[in-house]
């Protein structure tokens, strides 16, 4: 049979606490009193414990703070609050790379290493015909055409059909 008082006064004694810290509680919403206007003594102990902050109740240091759901909440609000400043630090020690920025750097390395590529016959194949003596223009075509099939290797390596990307996929 539950232990109940209509005093609140008496509750307070019962529990250990203040009558003040009752009021508190039942003001925000933390213990209610019964229906019949009551205190149910073990219910109100049970939520007082559950809601108490383990630094300033007496109640949640005695049921071991760790397990008190108002301790858990503690807890995990103090995590974010420190990967929120570890996340704050990494950014402002640029440790952090806006994804867009990234993309945006690594399209235009991609860029102009395609394009020094695609020139790269065009400027050689004049010297090194002039070495072997073979045909300047022959040796050009059959340079560009091994640079664009080593660029369409690449391009199908790190951008598969599919994926996104600008080329339409090759038949």
């Amino acid at each position: 049979m539950p232990e109940l008082t209509a005093s609140t006064r008496e509750a307070a004694r019962r529990l250990g606490v203040s009558d003040t810290a009752i009021h508190k509680a039942e003001r925000a919403g933390r213990i209610a009193r019964e229906p019949d206007g009551q205190w149910d003594i073990d219910k109100t102990r049970r939520r007082l414990i559950e809601t108490a902050d383990p630094a300033r109740s007496p109640l949640a240091s005695s049921a071991g703070a760790d397990g008190t759901p108002f301790a858990r909440l503690k807890v995990a609000q103090l995590a974010l609050k420190v990967e929120a400043q570890r996340l704050s630090l990494d950014e402002t020690k640029r440790r952090l790379v806006d994804v867009t920025e990234a993309n945006a750097a690594l399209d235009e390395i991609g860029s102009t290493m395609r394009d020094a590529l695609l020139n790269w016959p065009a400027r050689v194949a004049g010297l090194i015909a002039a070495e072997i003596s073979v045909d300047p223009h022959l040796l050009q075509t059959i340079l560009q055409s091994h640079i664009n099939d080593l660029l369409t290797e690449a391009a199908d390596r790190f951008d598969p059909a599919g994926l996104g990307g600008d080329r339409s996929p090759q038949p």
